[in-house]
């Protein structure tokens, strides 16, 4: 996939290359390190606390459904477990609907200072072109980037993520969007 002389680091993560899932997930992994470690930023866990209390009221209620039906046996517990399973289903809809709209395919949002970064990718089934979303909002004003390339450029025949390489590439990308709102 990438040239010999590009070297993997001792530290690399290697992943089945053909495997989007993996190779997806690496990459975002180092994306998030990147800005982590490098920039100092904060993350933020706010988007996957609520998918977990999304997801937690639903289990809450299969369990109050279990628990109602062994101190009332079925016949008597019948309109309870309804309204149960009923709400299940709502609330699965609701983490649905939190995915797909809400979330759709953040990663990571981080702070620095009173700077807001939001991080999404998306890879297609299939296919290895992998798309990063970095938006920088400062104040009330957002700016977004996109770096889209195939995955290959990033990897090793072997399947090592280069990491100097992505680092540059997803460096560039954050620094533009830093100098852009500092010309503003």
């Amino acid at each position: 996939m990438s040239s010999d002389e590009d070297e993997p680091c001792n530290e690399c993560i290697r992943v089945d290359k053909w495997d989007g899932c993996a190779v997806k997930n690496a990459l975002d992994d180092a994306v998030k390190n990147i800005l982590i470690e490098k920039y100092k930023t904060v993350e933020s866990h706010r988007l996957m606390d609520i998918r977990l209390g999304i997801c937690f009221t639903s289990v809450g209620a299969a369990m109050f459904a279990l628990l109602w039906d062994y101190l009332h046996p079925f016949p008597q517990s019948k309109p309870i477990l309804i309204a149960c399973v009923a709400s299940y289903f709502v609330l699965m809809g609701v983490l649905t609907f939190y995915t797909m709209y809400i979330e759709r395919g953040i990663f990571v949002e981080a702070y620095q200072d009173n700077n807001k970064w939001t991080i999404s990718s998306d890879m297609k089934r299939f296919e290895d072109e992998y798309t990063l979303s970095v938006e920088y909002s400062v104040g009330g004003t957002t700016n977004e980037a996109k770096l889209s390339k195939s995955a290959s450029k990033w990897f090793t025949e072997e399947g090592d993520l280069i990491n100097s390489k992505f680092e540059a590439e997803v460096s560039r990308l954050i620094e533009s969007l830093k100098k852009d709102k500092k010309n503003k």
